[in-house]
């Protein structure tokens, strides 16, 4: 019976992939790491072939462990990291490999762009502001920078719908992650021709535009072959791995609120109608007719996994040993040091940071160091900085009249207790976590079920998926403290902001 639903999640370290009964329930699942690229300050790159030479793998691999008859799934969803910018050519071939989101190259450029057009007229079109880790700019960054290569660009592709070429010989555009380019009319999900040509984008790179759950294609003889699945199976245009995520956990209804700890941190608030904020990030969302108020930020899991390669060699050798995970003697290493990590504060500004200072030239600070620290408190600090992040957006979030109570969580972040009640007591929010912690690649899930009708609609998608497993509530005399350090943590940056610039000024020079 063909009821099995395989997601593909094309994350910031690894891929996912995931086959799922309609229920959500996971009947196979595995990850293929790929390489990060830092070719220059402030540049970071993906291969987007590394992506499907992974996923190829990770296809096979969840298919022969776990005895899957191919010929049983019913759909493709794919979800991706956000502000690809991936150049093919007719034939196509990569042209050269993406920035990927937090890659900041394109600084000078919108610095002119900006300036050119306006800042609230970009706004007021894409809902978004004009900032380097978007795709615009790349796109911008290719025209100026490598003149050969977006001359031979048939189409620039977003890393979900690279891998739905890759499946079924279709380039396509799908309205979340439309997002990234300023020149989508965010209200209407469509290009706009008088912004491209203000901008000098060529409207014919960019592809046509789907709906999130909308079936693509199907895929071709050379994708089965590679994959090993069969050729006919549906694919759908898929969306951003954040959107998805958002579903994935549930939220699909007007003031719902998903809290994000992957790689990156941030938080998504589901609206009936775009509101814009120039410190924030909108986008439509992957269910029709309704929009994602954001927070981005550097600061999630991402922070944590390079702290405990630096600093977690004991806690890896014990896990090891012990055959436990070294994030689980982390936490608990962690947790024994006290709320506020005795005045030390993390900024997790690790590759500038994104919403909502979209500073290119932050950096990482570790502030209210002394001679009785322990790697304890830089743990519990990086913990408690990620969540302070989280709040800087919420209540930037407050300033467009939008509140929040209850977030659900995401990400590999909400698998930690200590981490999930930190965030809830800086914030003061209730915080709900699923039973699955694999969101985002549920969320693409559902999204194939809804393009192959397997589900009804969203309401019965969320409905056979998705239960919360435990809820987190702020304890309040903590939140009074964090507020104290809170707005510490937000002076820091204040006073350090033009020192962070001249400091980015040396290494640019280098």
């Amino acid at each position: 019976m063909k009821n099995l639903l395989l997601a593909i999640d094309i994350g910031t370290s690894s891929c996912k992939i995931a086959i799922f009964e309609p229920d959500g329930e996971i009947v196979a699942e595995c990850s293929k790491a790929y390489n990060t690229y830092y070719p220059a300050p402030g540049w970071v790159e993906h291969d987007p072939n590394e992506w499907w030479q992974a996923i190829c793998a990770g296809i096979r691999e969840c298919i022969e462990k776990n005895n899957i008859n191919p010929q049983n799934i019913a759909g493709i969803g794919i979800d991706g990291q956000s502000w690809s910018c991936i150049p093919i050519d007719k034939s196509g071939n990569v042209l050269y490999n993406t920035p990927i989101w937090m890659d900041t190259r394109a600084k000078s450029i919108c610095d002119k762009v900006n300036a050119k057009i306006g800042e609230e007229k970009i706004l007021a079109l894409s809902g978004n502001p004009f900032q380097p880790s978007y795709t615009t700019p790349k796109i911008l960054w290719f025209k100026e920078n490598k003149p050969e290569i977006y001359k031979h660009t048939y189409k620039f592709l977003q890393s979900n719908s690279f891998i739905v070429f890759r499946l079924t010989d279709i380039t396509s555009q799908d309205v979340s992650q439309g997002y990234g380019l300023h020149v989508f009319d965010i209200a209407n999900y469509k290009y706009d021709e008088n912004m491209c040509r203000a901008m000098g984008i060529d409207i014919n790179q960019l592809p046509d535009i789907y709906k999130c759950h909308e079936v693509v294609g199907k895929v071709t003889k050379r994708a089965a072959e590679s994959t090993g699945l069969c050729e006919g199976i549906p694919v759908v245009a898929g969306g951003l791995d954040a959107a998805c995520g958002t579903l994935g956990v549930g939220v699909y209804i007007q003031g719902q609120t998903q809290e994000q700890g992957g790689q990156a941190g941030g938080m998504s608030i589901c609206l009936d109608k775009p509101v814009k904020n120039k410190a924030l990030i909108l986008s439509p969302h992957v269910v029709p007719d309704l929009w994602l108020l954001q927070g981005g930020t550097v600061g999630g899991s991402g922070s944590l996994r390079w702290l405990a390669k630096e600093l977690g060699e004991h806690e890896k050798i014990e896990a090891d040993k012990l055959g436990e995970s070294q994030f689980k003697l982390i936490d608990n290493l962690a947790s024994k040091v006290p709320v506020g990590s005795d005045g030390v504060i993390f900024l997790p500004y690790l590759s500038g940071e994104r919403s909502p200072i979209w500073d290119a030239n932050a950096k990482g600070v570790y502030f209210g160091l002394t001679f009785d620290k322990t790697r304890a408190h830089f743990f519990r600090s990086l913990l408690e900085g990620a969540a302070y992040a989280l709040e800087h957006n919420l209540q930037t979030a407050e300033d467009s009249g939008i509140s929040v109570d209850v977030m659900y969580a995401m990400g590999g972040a909400a698998n930690s207790r200590l981490w999930t009640q930190i965030k809830s007591d800086v914030t003061g929010k209730t915080i709900k976590v699923p039973s699955s912690d694999n969101a985002s690649t549920l969320g693409a899930a559902i999204l194939a079920g809804m393009g192959t009708g397997i589900y009804s609609d969203f309401e019965d998608a969320v409905k056979q998926t998705i239960q919360i497993k435990r809820e987190h509530t702020p304890n309040m005399e903590n939140y009074k403290l964090y507020k104290k350090y809170f707005n510490i943590y937000l002076e820091i940056y204040e006073q350090l902001k033009n020192t962070m610039a001249k400091h980015a000024e040396i290494l640019n020079s280098k």
